[in-house]
């Protein structure tokens, strides 16, 4: 059964309608579950939407008509026939029917895209952060004239905005109350960016967005309790459980490289010492392969992916231990079914991976409890966050397309 995350909350398809709901809201409600069925997973027929939605054919035929006429999606007869008789016709989402914008702010660089309905990007845009561009009114200005600029190229007009920041952020007005990597504090993003984009804008965390792009387009699509690692400057994570995302209070979670894992360890940007990050962010990876911190990230990659093809005994050890010592509390504390390793942590030779892999399953008393614990790197690249703020958007979009 497919899922969807709908106002943060991960939940099937085949909700039913509230009983005692009025017809209109009941319609509403139909034809918002369908076209998320249709964002998530693609085009299908009229049974299968029938049958998944829980709804009968009738009400799929008149739902489907009405976007049909509304242009948001069309019928074609699909390419693949099977079977003798007539063939269903196959329901298919317009892309650019609903196009939503999505912005990921990193520390080095800001990347933007305009994602149609489905999922598809249909136009990007990025540029580089130098220590005089981070200023918020800096990366605000640019992000409206970029944002202009793309729709004005593409043809199309976003109807709201999702935003991904390296930070604390209160998800309920997108306050980013601190992006240390990035020298924000107090930067009333949210607000700021809807007065400039003259649109909606959602702004969350930027692993809690990585979580989200995973749950509902990469390796956790079927997944109910995951954990989302990241490697940037920094690290950070995002968690599902039980299909919903994990928040702690205002929107506040998620600061896993924080957890204190060497007592002797560096001091950290937060005032503690011996943080997860300080031994697996991007500057101790840096110093693991004997490169200077601030090395460029695509030298970095570069170093990492000439290490691929046999493991090399020194260079990643220890990096590969405090690695798996972080996850297996993590592994110990939150019991997921899958953990996803994203960002820079996505470069790592396989090797590595594996080796971290083996060492939580035998270090983890959960992990050995539920027969091992999937360790994966995301298939979507540093894409992930920026695919994550697409789906926050969209959050509101398909309700009201």
């Amino acid at each position: 059964m497919s899922r969807t995350w709908v106002g943060g909350v991960a939940g099937s398809h085949g909700s039913a309608v509230t009983t005692g709901a009025r017809p209109d809201e009941a319609r509403r409600h139909n034809r918002a579950a369908l076209l998320r069925r249709l964002h998530v997973d693609g085009p299908t027929t009229r049974a299968t939407l029938a049958t998944e939605l829980g709804l009968n054919r009738s009400t799929i035929k008149a739902v489907v008509d009405g976007l049909a006429e509304s242009g948001v999606v069309t019928e074609a007869v699909p390419v693949r026939r099977t079977g003798a008789g007539r063939p269903s016709l196959m329901v298919l989402p317009d892309p650019q029917a609903a196009v939503v914008l999505s912005v990921d702010v990193r520390v080095d660089q800001v990347a933007m895209a305009v994602v149609g309905l489905g999922g598809q990007i249909l136009g990007r845009h990025s540029w580089n952060l130098h220590r005089g561009t981070r200023l918020p009114g800096e990366v605000i200005t640019h992000i409206a004239e970029s944002a202009e600029l793309l729709a004005d190229e593409l043809a199309l007009v976003p109807q709201a905005a999702g935003v991904s920041v390296p930070g604390v952020v209160r998800r309920d007005d997108g306050f980013v109350h601190e992006a240390p990597n990035l020298g924000w504090r107090d930067v009333a993003l949210g607000t700021r960016l809807a007065s400039v984009l003259k649109k909606p804008v959602q702004v969350a965390n930027d692993a809690e967005l990585g979580a989200l792009a995973e749950h509902v387009r990469g390796l956790a699509r079927d997944v109910a309790d995951l954990v989302w690692v990241s490697a940037d400057y920094g690290v950070g994570g995002g968690v599902v459980s039980g299909g919903r995302p994990l928040r702690g209070t205002a929107g506040y979670v998620g600061e896993l490289g924080h957890m204190t894992v060497r007592h002797d360890g560096r001091v950290c940007y937060c005032g503690n010492r011996g943080c997860w990050e300080t031994e697996v962010g991007e500057p101790a990876l840096c110093r693991a392969l004997g490169l200077p911190e601030g090395t460029t990230r695509g030298v970095l990659v570069a170093e990492l992916r000439s290490l691929a093809t046999a493991p090399v005994a020194g260079p990643l050890d220890e990096f590969a231990e405090w690695l798996a010592t972080g996850l297996v509390t993590v592994v110990n504390m939150m019991a997921p079914e899958l953990v996803v390793l994203g960002d820079l942590f996505t470069a790592l030779p396989p090797w590595v991976v594996d080796r971290v892999r083996t060492a939580v399953h035998r270090r983890s008393l959960v992990s050995r409890a539920v027969g091992g614990t999937r360790i994966e790197t995301s298939p979507l690249g540093r894409d992930a966050k920026l695919v994550g703020a697409a789906e926050l958007a969209f959050e509101q979009v398909l309700a009201a397309v």
